[in-house]
C-alpha cells in the first residue's frame, strides 16, 4: 500500500506554496529564515516551474531547484513538489498548437495563462510524462522530498475540450463504456429528435447547437472529461509509484461547491494516496465560515473519514473575485484551526511571499507587501505556534452526527438546459440544508447515494435530482433498518442517463417516501406559498410546489393557498423501523431549522441549545486522545459545556465543566480518559 503521510513530517503541516523563481536568490536565505521564525514544517514547490526546469525540448536545466531544496533540508522543511503539467511552457505550444483546448464554440485559447490543456492531446501527455519521469528520477531519494504534488487544481479553469482529438478520444470512450452504438442511441433517447446514429464514428462532442442538444449526451461528456483529466493524474502518478516507492502521491482538489463543479471527487479520492484540499471563501456577504465548515466536511467524507491536509487558503483577501475585503484579525486562525477540528492535518496558504507581478500579486501571502512588521505575519507567527502544539491531534479522526448525499454527476445533470424552474439550483439547496444542520450544532458527514449509511441516525437529501435504482434501494434500506431520512423536491427524478424513472415521480424515492408527485407546479419568480401546520403555525415556501398523492405517508404540513393549496407541503412515512420526510416546496432558514428538528426528535438526537449561534463545536478522536475544538466566530465571549476535563492545549491551561470560549476565539481540549 502507498503511504499516506508526507514523509519525515511528525508534526502538522504548516507552512505554502513557494515560488523562489520569482525571486533573485539571495532572497531565499531570508525566506527560510522566516520560515524558521514562523514555525513553516513544509512548503509546495515547482508547481509552474515547468519553463524553467525544461526550457527547450529534452534540454533540463535542475540546478536551482537542488539548490532550494538542499537549502529546505538544512532548515528542516520538507518539501511538497509539484510536477508542473499545469503550466506547459511556450516552446511546447509553439511545437504543438493542437494542446490547446478549444472551447465549445469552436474558440481555441491562447497561451498566457495556466490550466490551458486538452487532456486528450497526446503530444501533452507524452511530454507531461517525460518530465515527471525526469523529476522522480532525480528527486526520488531528496531527503527534502515529502509528497508529490501532480500537476494543479484539475478542473479549473478549463475541465472540458472539445477539438477533433477529444472527438476521437470521446469516441473510443464510448466504445468502452457500452460497447455498441445501439446502446448509445438507447441510452441517450436518440430515437427524440431523429438524433439517432448509424456508427461510432458519426458522433461528436456536444458542441454548440441551434437549440438544446442532447442532455444525456452532454452528460456523458462530462462524465468523459473528468475521466480523461483523471487519466492523465494517473498516469503521472504511476510514474511516481514506480520511480519514487515510499513518497505518497496528490492533487489539491477544490471540493467548495463554490468553486469547481466539473470534478467527481468521489472518483478522484480513490485514486489519490492523500487527498489535499484548496479552500478560499467566497465573500458573497454570507457567514463564510459555514462554507468553509462545509468544504472541509465534504473533503473529510472524499477522504473516506480517513484525516486529509489543506493544501492553500489565504491569510488574508484573495484577488480574483469582484470586492475582495481583508480578513479580521483572528479569522485566518480560525479558518485555519476549524479545517484542522474537520479532519486536516495542517493548514497551508497560497502562498509564502506576496508576488509583485502576474495575476495574483495581490492576492495575500503569509509574508505579504508590507513584510514583517504587519498584522498578517504577527498572526501568521501566531499561527504557526498553535499548529505546532497541536501535534497529538494528527492522525485522529473526526466524528459526525449525520449524513448528507451528494453526487457530483447528479448536479451536472441538474444543471443541464431546459428543467421545470431555473430558479431551482441544487447548490443553493446543499448550502441552505448543510446551514440548517450546522445552526444545530450537527457535525456532517457528506456520503455517495450508494454508500453504506448505517452509521448514521439522520441522512439529508438536499437536491438528488439523478437517482440510481440501486440509490434508491440504498435508501429504503436504510430506513427500514431504522435511519431518519429527510429528502427536499425534484429528488429521484431520473436515472443515470438522465431518462426518467418509469411511473409517477419520485421513482427512485416513490416507496421510501410512501407518496407520489403526479406534477410539478414551480412558481414563478418573487412568487410565494403558505403552508400550514395541524396546530395552525404557519411556514413560507417559494420557487417550487408539487402535486403529492399520499401513498402510505402521512401529511404534516399542508399548503394554504396557490395552486396547489390543500395538498401536502411536509410528508412523512413511516416504514419499517424508521421515517422517511419530504419536502415538495423550498423552504427558507426558519422552514428548514423546523424540519430539521422534527426529524432530529425521530432520530433520538438531542438538541444542543447550550450553544450560541455561530459557535462550533466539534470532535477529534483516535489512539492519542479525543479532541474538542471549539470556535467563536461572534464577538461575545461563550460558554461551553464539557463533558470531561482536560487540557487546553493551545494555552497549556486545565479546563473541566464549562469552557470559556472569548469572542473570536478557538481552543482545542484533549479530554481526560
Amino acid at each position: 500500500m502507498p503511504e499516506t503521510t508526507p514523509k519525515g513530517l511528525t508534526g502538522l503541516a504548516f507552512g505554502g506554496d513557494y515560488n523562489p523563481e520569482q525571486w533573485p536568490e539571495n532572497v531565499w536565505h531570508e525566506d527560510v529564515r522566516l520560515m524558521r521564525e514562523a514555525g513553516v514544517t513544509m512548503v509546495s514547490v515547482g508547481i509552474f516551474s515547468w519553463a524553467l526546469l525544461e526550457p527547450a525540448r529534452g534540454t533540463h536545466d535542475f540546478g536551482w531547484l537542488d539548490r532550494l531544496l538542499d537549502l529546505l533540508h538544512e532548515n528542516g522543511i520538507r518539501a511538497d513538489l509539484g510536477t508542473p503539467t499545469v503550466a506547459p511552457p511556450a516552446w511546447f505550444y509553439r511545437e504543438h498548437p493542437e494542446a490547446l483546448p478549444v472551447a465549445a464554440d469552436g474558440t481555441r485559447y491562447e497561451f498566457g495563462s495556466r490550466g490551458a490543456i486538452c487532456h486528450s492531446n497526446s503530444d501533452y501527455r507524452a511530454a507531461a510524462a517525460s518530465i515527471t519521469t525526469a523529476l522522480a528520477t532525480r528527486y526520488a531519494d531528496h531527503p527534502a522530498l515529502a509528497l508529490w504534488h501532480v500537476h494543479n487544481e484539475y478542473g479549473v479553469p478549463v475541465s472540458a475540450c472539445y477539438c477533433a482529438s477529444c472527438a476521437a478520444h470521446f469516441r473510443r470512450w464510448l466504445a468502452r463504456t457500452y460497447k455498441t452504438v445501439d446502446a448509445v442511441n438507447e441510452a441517450w433517447g436518440t430515437a427524440f429528435w431523429g438524433q439517432r446514429y448509424a456508427d461510432f464514428e458519426q458522433i461528436n462532442p456536444p458542441r454548440v447547437t441551434p437549440t438544446v442538444g442532447n442532455p444525456a449526451q452532454a452528460l456523458d461528456y462530462k462524465r468523459f472529461a473528468d475521466e480523461t483529466m483523471r487519466e492523465n493524474f494517473v498516469a503521472e502518478r504511476d510514474i511516481l509509484h514506480r520511480l519514487a516507492p515510499g513518497i505518497p502521491v496528490t492533487t489539491n482538489f477544490m471540493t467548495a461547491l463554490s468553486q469547481c463543479d466539473s470534478v467527481d471527487y468521489w472518483a478522484w479520492g480513490r485514486e489519490v494516496d492523500l487527498v489535499t484540499n484548496d479552500h478560499y471563501l467566497i465573500t458573497d456577504g454570507r457567514r463564510t465560515h459555514v462554507n468553509l465548515a462545509m468544504a472541509a466536511d465534504l473533503t473529510r467524507s472524499v477522504a473516506g473519514g480517513a484525516p486529509w491536509l489543506l493544501l492553500e487558503h489565504s491569510t488574508s483577501g484573495v484577488n480574483w473575485q469582484p470586492r475582495n475585503p481583508a480578513k479580521s484579525p483572528g479569522q485566518m486562525a480560525r479558518n485555519s484551526l476549524a479545517h484542522v477540528a474537520r479532519g486536516s492535518e495542517g493548514a497551508m496558504f497560497f502562498q509564502w511571499r506576496q508576488s509583485r507581478r502576474g495575476a495574483e500579486k495581490f492576492h495575500s501571502a503569509m509574508l505579504p507587501h508590507a513584510g514583517t512588521d504587519s498584522r498578517v505575519w504577527r498572526e501568521v507567527v501566531e499561527l504557526g505556534a498553535s499548529v505546532e502544539s497541536l501535534t497529538s491531534v494528527k492522525g485522529s479522526r473526526t466524528v459526525a452526527d449525520a449524513a448528507m448525499l451528494w453526487d457530483w454527476h447528479s448536479w451536472w445533470a441538474q444543471t443541464l438546459d431546459w428543467r421545470p424552474s431555473e430558479d431551482h439550483d441544487p447548490r443553493e439547496r446543499a448550502d441552505r440544508f448543510y446551514e440548517a444542520l450546522y445552526d444545530r450544532h450537527l457535525t456532517v458527514d457528506f456520503a455517495h447515494p450508494e454508500a453504506d449509511l448505517s452509521a448514521y441516525r439522520l441522512v439529508v437529501v438536499p437536491a438528488l435530482y439523478l437517482m440510481t435504482e440501486a440509490a434508491g434501494n440504498n435508501l429504503r434500506e436504510y430506513v427500514g433498518h431504522g435511519g431518519t431520512l429527510v429528502v427536499s423536491y425534484f429528488s429521484g427524478i431520473v436515472d443515470e442517463h438522465d431518462a426518467v424513472h418509469e411511473g409517477a415521480y419520485p421513482g427512485a424515492l416513490r416507496d421510501v417516501l410512501g407518496l407520489t408527485v403526479e406534477e410539478f407546479s414551480p412558481l414563478l419568480k418573487d412568487d410565494r406559498v403558505r403552508i400550514t401546520g395541524p396546530d395552525g403555525s404557519e411556514l413560507t415556501g417559494d420557487v417550487w410546489t408539487e402535486f403529492v398523492v399520499p401513498r402510505g405517508a402521512e401529511t404534516v404540513w399542508t399548503y394554504a393557498d396557490g395552486l396547489t393549496a390543500g395538498h401536502p407541503a411536509v410528508t412523512r412515512h413511516r416504514l419499517g423501523e424508521g421515517s422517511a420526510w419530504y419536502v415538495s416546496t423550498r423552504l427558507g432558514a426558519q422552514g428548514l431549522d423546523a424540519l430539521i428538528g422534527w426529524a432530529s426528535d425521530d432520530a433520538r438526537i438531542a438538541p444542543r441549545a447550550d450553544l450560541p449561534r455561530d459557535v462550533e463545536v466539534v470532535r477529534r478522536s483516535g489512539e492519542s486522545g479525543t479532541f474538542l475544538f471549539a470556535i467563536n466566530h461572534t464577538s461575545s465571549d461563550a460558554k461551553v459545556s464539557l463533558d470531561a476535563a482536560g487540557t487546553e492545549l493551545l494555552t497549556g491551561e486545565r479546563a473541566a465543566g464549562r469552557l470559556v470560549l472569548p469572542a473570536g476565539a478557538v481552543r482545542v481540549v484533549r479530554l481526560d480518559g
